[in-house]
């Protein structure tokens, strides 16, 4: 094998560090002019064939395990990978090989150790030795390959502890350089703490459990008020192998502080009694009830003796609320309503008692207000992030998380380089291997900043890590189980720590909120339309018998309206805010005027009923019905031209309100009804009716009385007609003369059956 440089503590012998050297001069300017001719892009080349990488780029080297990732004295190391020959050229004697060193001094190198591709030489280290390296005869183009590297740990020459730089480089010749040459490297970390630390750094990792809203604020009419998801999407990540469930499972074993939603809770554990899912305009039942209770089960066991953090219900955007939603009323009583529910769902759900009292925004990005925003809600603490807090006073090491940051309120600082590591895709093998092993080497880095000062370090990861992330994460806290430089430590625990007196306190300006997150927030918009609906929810509330029914699953979809998950999602975010004001109107709709035709009234007074109608499966109170005539000669309730009755209902029934009137005079009148609220609020639409006045006078009834003395008269004329002709046709039956002709018909003909006008008569 060339190499240019050899490095300290190598155990080759003089000749063949000798031969590498002189190796290196000869095939040095070939392997340099290599690297210089790596073809550039964005040029107007750029339009043809994509070229093949060539030089230390030509094999693709994938490290996908690495195993201790942590090793100690006596270990095997071993490590596996996948070649993949991306060049032109078939690659002939290949050769697999492990190189190690130097030791990284300091974070910022383990950070820029991994920033280089490609093959340089004398600044990469040089191969172990050859009895350890993989021999591969031939590597086709575009073909793969797997390797797998055992090496004894003590034949690695590590010397002090530390991080050391390792990586794996595959050699080999082709047809148009046919002289050996690095066609590709790939780089990572290899701690070495041979000996637990005398001082070692305390070690909080937080674990959340958080996902997207999918509870409707709609139920069933049944007594369980069976919940109505938006899908069935929330059982996909409780089933086995899914999201959620990977987080519970891996998280039982390892020392963690969970942070949970709890409308997370609550969702699962409604899904467990029975829910149905939307499916257009009609729901159809949920069949994963089974899958949601096997997950509480197992959720309950592994937190019972573990430390809770409960977010505010339905995890509010605090950032959102703080820049836009906070001038909007009602928009902070909500983020109390929230926190204030939080841990009686935790509580009830998993039977333990959680801390309230910590507020967690998005990426841990803080300014005065989202403090603001925080500490109103009652908490006392805030989940920051270092690269917004950042340190201002050149400490030389990563000081304690927890910072006091005025007015009572504490700043738990999460480490930005630890809590951003495994947000990235870790679907790839090589992808996961590369995080773990960062992970563990930023660790060790960090705690030989200063060996003699014991902190407390925290790490924050993305609010909803995936399966794959939840598994990287895992293998990375297993790896530091022997607590050689860490030692395991809960959120409480960490918030109390003693402060670093050097260590920054100041929180950023407004103007220093990451642009990009601001984008991402929730506008104003979204918190109008939900003080929109909770003023409806407000009115609503006030006439039914059973407010809870309504009070509870509407007041935690406005909860949910405020989610954090809703960021980058603003589409999705206004339809579930439509959806929830929608369905709310169809239930205040149950109760309504039923629509009244024209009344006409033949008298000075009389009674008018108006029907409300309640549609609800509960009763209606404290509702009243008032009706207003512009007619001033039109009164009700000897009270003047308005009047009001209550209004109460059982379920499922209609109700006549009846109102007395009195006129004084002939004529029309206008008539509106209004239902309110015993507050005065409007409650559903205006119904309006005519009211035609047609008073009897004196004349008109002598009139009347002259028709129908006529008419009694004609009648005992008839009576007395049909009895002579009667009595005649008996005396012609006898022999005697026949009676004279009778009198003409009536002129009154016969009673119409077409109906009578349109409108509502109302007789006194």
């Amino acid at each position: 094998m060339a190499e240019a440089a050899d490095i300290q503590g190598m155990r080759s012998s003089p000749a063949r560090r000798w031969l590498r050297r002189t190796a290196a001069v000869v095939l040095g300017a070939p392997l340099l002019a290599g690297l210089l001719t790596v073809p550039a892009t964005g040029t107007a080349g750029a339009t043809g064939p994509a070229k093949a990488p060539t030089g230390s780029r030509t094999v693709s080297v994938s490290l996908n395990t690495l195993s201790p990732g942590a090793p100690t004295e006596g270990d095997t190391l071993t490590v596996s990978g996948t070649l993949t020959n991306k060049g032109k050229e078939t690659i002939s004697d290949a050769e697999v090989d492990l190189r190690v060193g130097p030791r990284l001094s300091g974070r910022g190198e383990v950070d820029d150790a991994a920033k280089r591709k490609g093959y340089l030489p004398g600044a990469d280290p040089a191969p172990i030795d050859d009895k350890y390296a993989v021999k591969i005869p031939e590597l086709r183009k575009g073909i793969s390959q797997n390797f797998t590297i055992a090496v004894p740990v003590d034949k690695l020459d590590l010397d002090a502890s530390g991080v050391y730089q390792l990586g794996v480089s595959v050699s080999g010749r082709t047809a148009t350089a046919p002289y050996e040459q690095v066609l590709g490297i790939e780089r990572s970390y290899l701690p070495w703490q041979p000996e637990k630390s005398d001082k070692r750094t305390r070690l909080t990792f937080l674990w959340p459990l958080i996902a997207s809203p999918h509870v409707t604020a709609e139920t069933r009419s049944n007594q369980q008020q069976t919940p109505v998801f938006t899908d069935d999407a929330l059982a996909d990540e409780l089933a086995p192998g899914g999201r959620l469930e990977q987080l519970v499972s891996l998280g039982g074993s390892l020392p963690v502080t969970w942070v949970v939603d709890p409308d997370l809770l609550a969702s699962v554990a409604a899904m467990a009694g029975g829910y149905d899912i939307k499916s257009g305009d009609r729901t159809v039942p949920g069949k994963n009830q089974a899958v949601a209770q096997r997950w509480l089960t197992a959720l309950q066991k592994v937190v019972e003796d573990g430390k809770v953090i409960a977010l505010p219900f339905g995890d509010p955007d605090l950032a959102s609320i703080a820049h836009r939603g906070k001038g909007v009323s009602g928009t902070l009583s909500h983020l109390q309503s929230a926190s204030t529910v939080a841990a009686t769902t935790v509580e009830t759900v998993l039977h333990v008692k959680p801390s309230t009292d910590f507020a967690w925004p998005v990426n841990g990005a803080l300014d005065p207000g989202i403090v603001d925003v925080a500490t109103s809600a009652g908490a006392h603490h805030v989940i920051a992030r270092s690269d917004s807090l950042q340190e201002t006073g050149n400490l030389p090491y990563t000081p304690t998380a927890a910072r006091p940051i005025g007015g009572g309120t504490t700043a738990v600082v999460a480490d930005s380089r630890l809590s951003t590591l495994f947000d990235r895709d870790m679907f790839r093998a090589g992808a996961s291997t590369l995080a773990v092993q960062k992970f563990l080497a930023q660790t060790l880095a960090l705690t030989e900043q200063a060996p003699d000062k014991e902190r407390s370090i925290v790490v924050a990861p993305q609010r909803m890590p995936t399966a794959a992330q939840a598994q990287t994460m895992a293998r990375a806290l297993e790896a530091l189980s022997g607590d050689r430089w860490t030692q395991p430590q809960d959120l409480v625990a960490a918030s109390e720590a003693e402060p670093d007196p050097r260590a920054t306190t100041k929180v950023p300006r407004a103007s220093a909120y990451p642009k990009k997150l601001r984008g991402q927030e929730l506008p104003t918009q979204a918190f109008q339309d939900i003080r929109t609906t909770q003023g409806s929810i407000d009115s609503f509330e006030t006439i039914l018998t059973q407010p809870e029914r309504v009070v509870t699953p509407f007041g935690n979809a406005v909860n949910r309206s405020m989610s954090t998950s809703w960021r980058g999602r603003p589409l999705e975010a206004q339809g579930y805010r439509d959806a929830v004001l929608t369905y709310l109107k169809g239930l205040t709709g149950e109760v309504q005027l039923i629509d009244k035709s024209d009344v006409t009234l033949s008298g000075r007074s009389a009674t008018i009923p108006v029907t409300v109608q309640n549609k609800l499966v509960q009763g209606i109170d404290r509702l009243v019905l008032r009706l207003t005539s512009d007619n001033i000669r039109l009164k009700f309730n000897d009270d003047g031209t308005k009047a009001e009755l209550p209004v109460r209902i059982a379920a499922g029934h209609s109700q006549s309100v009846k109102f007395d009137t009195a006129t004084s005079a002939n004529g029309r009148a206008q008539v509106s009804a209004q239902l309110f609220t015993e507050d005065g609020t409007p409650y559903g639409e205006e119904m309006t009716f005519t009211v035609k006045v047609s008073e009897v006078t004196p004349t008109v009834l002598l009139v009347i009385a002259g028709g129908l003395l006529l008419l009694v008269l004609a009648g005992v004329r008839m009576y007395t007609h049909r009895k002579r002709t009667l009595a005649s046709d008996t005396a012609e039956d006898d022999g005697g003369e026949p009676e004279q002709p009778s009198d003409p018909t009536p002129d009154t003909g016969p009673e119409s059956g077409d109906p009578s006008g349109t409108g509502e008569k109302v007789d006194r």
